[in-house]
């Protein structure tokens, strides 16, 4: 390496994610325990039309690169983006945001998923490479407030947009609570693309190697043996 080239980042022990609960007594479903994500079937979504995603009220909000979001659940039915403890809250109960009647096909699909849900969103991300996306990787605090003797909350991804070359890295977790990298996986992002993700378990950042923005829906849903039978039967 030349004494120009900069370093990949990696991240390290003072990372704002490392202070993440990783191992509490929350319900987690057995079809996650292996890998910690599910790759299910590819969806058919070629009957939704493009301004489901496309004309959704998106706010400022980044995540995991140059990002917006469109609200379709939040905590109290407005178009928030923050945290759901902020208002008290564990990332459970949503209620459905006026984005949803945009978006009757999508909803129609989401509302099918046998689960109590947290925040649902469209993400709109803009062209990253993995250098740069690599920057952004993450655990997401996605069960704090929430009750041990309640669900897991875990996230469901499906792709809206075709980027085929694109892709989902994730990475295991060591005892420290940091990214094991021996451990990465790469799920593709085509159009249609649907997978569940152990966001709090997993180190996780989206690449978009594309030249237009991707749009993808994530549901955050809680942890369940019904949610277990649905998944398992989608694979």
């Amino acid at each position: 390496m030349s004494a120009t080239t900069p370093a990949i980042f990696w991240p390290h022990s003072e990372h704002w994610s490392v202070k993440i609960p990783l191992k509490p007594p929350h319900y987690r479903m057995p079809v996650m325990k292996d890998k910690g994500y599910v790759i299910m079937k590819t969806l058919d979504i070629s009957h939704i039309p493009s301004t489901e995603w496309e004309n959704l009220t998106y706010m400022d909000w980044k995540s995991g690169g140059d990002t917006n979001f469109a609200p379709l659940a939040s905590c109290d039915g407005t178009n928030e983006c923050k945290g759901f403890w902020e208002n008290g809250k564990t990332d459970k109960d949503a209620i459905f945001t006026p984005n949803a009647d945009l978006a009757p096909n999508l909803m129609k699909y989401i509302k099918s998923i046998p689960a109590n849900f947290g925040r649902v969103r469209v993400i709109r991300l803009e062209p990253q490479t993995h250098d740069q996306a690599i920057r952004s990787v993450h655990r997401d605090d996605n069960n704090r407030l929430n009750p041990e003797d309640e669900g897991w909350v875990v996230r469901m991804w499906i792709e809206l947009t075709d980027n085929p070359d694109s892709y989902m890295l994730l990475y295991d977790s060591d005892e420290n609570n940091l990214p094991i990298k021996e451990s990465e996986a790469r799920v593709p992002m085509p159009k249609g693309a649907h997978f569940v993700v152990d966001s709090q378990r997993l180190w996780h950042v989206g690449v978009h190697n594309g030249n237009k923005p991707r749009y993808a829906v994530i549901i955050s849903t809680e942890s369940s043996p019904a949610l277990n039978e649905w998944i398992k039967a989608k694979i």
